[in-house]
């Protein structure tokens, strides 16, 4: 599954304007300088979250943009959706509707699972959980999970050297677990 650059940006632009208090707008510019987004992108970005009623605007020299509601109240998903359409589809179709035949049959319920999958990380991480780093329980588990996966690979993560996993101990510290 690939997540497009611009629902990266979009996502980006949506923490920028987060991290703000509420009655404080932002010029594209700033969120394009601060997010390392090309303007022109993000104005057709902001233009697309403003359709979708996730951001407001205002012209003039006050003017710049907003959320159109608190950062609690809009998920990641909604953003995603907003600028890419449905999270899974398979050659453009709902995976509900998708048949396949004989060995294939199995494909329909993996698309199913991975959509699911994706809809419980994307739909409980609001913009505001974004911004404090402050993730769901269940997503922060997934998170350690693949970061085990990848040490596991031997794959270091953010510059970091490889961390092994060792039975009875923490992979971070290496101290033994609690039994």
């Amino acid at each position: 599954m690939r997540l497009s650059a611009k629902s990266d940006y979009a996502l980006r632009a949506m923490a920028e304007l987060g991290a703000h208090p509420a009655d404080h707008s932002l010029k594209a510019e700033e969120i394009a300088d601060s997010q390392d987004i090309p303007l022109r992108f993000l104005l057709g970005i902001l233009n697309e979250l403003r359709r979708a009623r996730l951001v407001t605007s205002q012209r003039g020299i006050q003017g710049g943009y907003a959320l159109a509601r608190p950062a609690s109240e809009i998920n990641l998903a909604d953003v995603i959706r907003a600028i890419d359409g449905p999270l899974l589809s398979v050659h453009g179709e709902s995976v509900a509707t998708m048949r396949y035949a004989g060995p294939a049959a199995g494909l329909r319920d993996i698309w199913m699972a991975v959509r699911a999958s994706m809809r419980s990380v994307l739909e409980v991480v609001s913009i505001s959980d974004l911004i404090t780093g402050d993730l769901p329980p269940a997503v922060r588990e997934r998170v350690e999970e693949y970061q085990n996966a990848e040490a596991e690979r031997g794959r270091a993560l953010d510059g970091e050297a490889p961390r092994r996993r060792h039975a009875g101990r923490t992979p971070q510290t290496g101290t033994p677990t609690p039994t």
